[in-house]
């Protein structure tokens, strides 16, 4: 009988074991993968185009709360995990809960499922959501291009619609994230990347992804981290940022510590808004796990548009979803900026709230300062939408990576605040890029 496994995930990670390690194994079948942090992705399948000829019915997607039922009803054997962002202390409860209904629990090593490329890979990741990966890999982008260099992003998945037409997605324009149809977090990370001129892949299918990325004519390939996801890419340059703003989630979520154990360069991040003591904290544990890495600390300079007009104003902060949820961060740079340009108020959001709005708030009871972006489908922007127009305020300021003005129609007049890279003394970034460049282009020569 084939060995019978149950693939814990969040629509990305758990898709990617499945196509490297288990797709063509005739000794292993796949029962179901289970969905959890995203809203919405579960009742669906893993279609039949995806998971190969040994799956004609495709695979299930179902609840991770019904995780116990599901090992005893399917005969399950062996639960995998995959996905990201999560403590280690939730690691091992779902660990508890598959060895308790009878079945074997399985972390895979990153190693495993790292594809190898013919192109030098850099990565940004970081050990929690939320650490500033999309302005870093920005800033990295135009470091290369001003060395010449054309970079090939291609981004940790997020295949939150329809999984065959997402295999593999190529974004060059702002008009493909519209024929895309892709959810406000999508949007997120595409957007900033795509307004300088860098082509974005992303899918479901990395082996595919990789091979359109290769094809397209850059020198290097930059792998930007999804969550504190470890990279699907081997990778020749391991960048992983830390947030002295969270001292000790560095060690304590999986697989950021596996991340900050791996890397080459342990970039601490938000370096200007921490403590001496924090960055004592952060900086000796990186040494500790990451004993020899190069050591950077860098800020994120908070912009906004317009900034006259926040004085004294009763503003709405929007933030990006994701950090404000799962992420844990209470505030981002909607919040920095209305503090330092004299807002009069920030405007609880959980007041005004409705539908999966008020559910979010409801969950993460840290949200008190913030209206998370969250817009994973038609309904979330529906209740996104409801809840600004309904909140009484002078303005809305926008910390999300997008132009919210695109997407919402509401009354208040939206001003967008961005995080900009910056580094904070020495080595930078470009000091530490310059050093490796001459060994990432003569693999790419072939020497």
């Amino acid at each position: 009988m084939p060995h019978t496994i149950l693939i814990l995930g969040a629509a990305g990670r758990d898709f990617h074991l499945f196509n490297l390690l288990y797709r063509h194994r005739d000794d292993v079948r796949v029962a179901a993968f289970t969905a959890t942090q995203i809203p919405d992705i579960d009742n669906r399948t893993y279609p039949a185009a995806l998971a190969g000829p040994l799956y004609p019915d495709g695979i299930s997607i179902r609840a991770e709360r019904d995780l116990g039922l599901l090992v005893r009803d399917l005969g399950v054997d062996e639960v995998v995990f995959g996905y990201s962002d999560v403590s280690h202390e939730e690691v091992m409860h779902l660990a508890s809960r598959a060895l308790a209904a009878g079945a074997d629990f399985r972390l895979v090593a990153p190693t495993r499922t790292m594809l190898r490329s013919r192109l030098p890979v850099l990565s940004v990741c970081a050990v929690r959501t939320g650490c500033g990966k999309s302005p870093t890999t920005l800033h990295l982008c135009q470091l290369l291009l001003q060395r010449g260099l054309r970079p090939v992003v291609v981004r940790h998945p997020m295949p939150y619609g329809d999984l065959t037409r997402q295999r593999c997605q190529r974004f060059t324009e702002l008009e493909d994230l519209d024929r895309q149809q892709c959810t406000l977090e999508e949007r997120e990370e595409y957007e900033p990347l795509l307004e300088a001129g860098i082509t974005v892949f992303a899918g479901v299918d990395y082996g595919e992804v990789l091979t359109a990325a290769e094809g397209e004519g850059g020198e290097l390939i930059l792998w930007d981290g999804g969550n504190n996801d470890t990279p699907f890419f081997a990778t020749d340059l391991h960048i992983v940022l830390l947030d002295p703003l969270r001292v000790g989630h560095e060690r304590s979520y999986h697989p950021g510590e596996t991340n900050l154990r791996l890397a080459e360069v342990a970039l601490v991040q938000k370096s200007d808004q921490a403590t001496a003591e924090q960055l004592a904290v952060v900086e000796a544990a990186a040494q500790e796990l990451a004993p020899g890495a190069v050591l950077l600390r860098a800020a994120l300079t908070v912009t906004a548009d317009q900034p006259e007009r926040i004085r004294g104003k009763r503003v709405l902060v929007i933030e990006d979803g994701p950090t404000l949820t799962h992420g844990g961060m209470a505030y981002g740079a909607g919040v920095v900026a209305a503090r330092q340009l004299g807002a009069a108020e920030v405007v609880d959001p959980c007041s005004h709230t409705v539908g999966s709005l008020r559910e979010a708030c409801e969950r993460y009871r840290h949200i008190r300062q913030a209206l998370p972006a969250l817009g994973y489908g038609p309904r979330q922007m529906a209740d996104l939408q409801t809840t600004v127009r309904q909140t009484d305020c002078d303005l809305v300021l926008a910390a999300t990576p997008i132009d919210l003005r695109r997407l919402l129609d509401v009354p208040q007049p939206i001003l967008r605040v961005r995080y900009r890279y910056a580094d904070r003394g020495e080595p930078t970034l470009a000091q530490v890029l310059e050093r490796h460049l001459p060994r990432l282009l003569r693999r790419k020569e072939g020497e």
